[in-house]
């Protein structure tokens, strides 16, 4: 055996030798201290689902329609070889995209047996709420969208509502896209 240690030797007696309550560990009780989630606009008003529940966000991409489903149903697009069903959410809840074109994007959800792109008025990314900020009754002043929130986060002058995509899989509506 040499005398001279290897690098993982040093770095193994290191780790050994680390303080419990080192800087690393405040960084971790602080981040432990925050909520994240996908932030998105629909009707003017600011919403955010987990991270957990979105898979990805991209531009609307060019698609098929279907004949004989709900208005909301914009059609099927390839995503990467598989179809993805892409759904208007501002339709599905009685309304109307309110901005420009160019800014709708596709919120994908994909979970256990459901793959589903949700187009959405607007994405701005990753948010950030301090968990102290939540509050469990949601405060959106659209009815046809409570049904599918769970609480929001009030940060100074504005309001980000909890948008569960679970709850909009459990929606009767949303699992039955065809025509009546």
């Amino acid at each position: 055996m040499s005398t001279t240690a290897s690098a993982f030797d040093v770095l193994a007696e290191l780790s050994l030798t680390a303080k419990p309550g080192g800087a690393g560990n405040k960084l971790d009780a602080e981040a432990q201290l925050q909520w994240s989630g996908i932030g998105f606009s629909l009707f003017g008003e600011q919403f955010i689902a987990p991270v957990g529940e979105l898979s990805e966000m991209l531009e609307i991409p060019a698609s098929t329609r279907l004949p004989g489903v709900q208005p909301w149903v914009v059609g099927v697009a390839n995503v990467r070889g598989r179809l993805l069903p892409l759904f208007d959410m501002a339709a599905f809840f009685g309304g109307k995209l309110s901005s420009s074109k160019r800014q709708h994007r596709v919120l994908i959800l994909e979970r256990d047996s459901v793959y589903a792109g949700l187009i959405v008025d607007q994405v701005f990314g990753m948010q950030h709420f301090p968990l102290e900020t939540f509050q469990e009754q949601a405060n959106s002043k659209l009815e046809a969208v409570t049904s599918c929130l769970s609480g929001c986060y009030q940060l100074s002058d504005s309001n980000w509502q909890v948008f569960s995509t679970a709850k909009l899989i459990e929606d009767p509506r949303f699992a039955n896209a065809a025509l009546s």
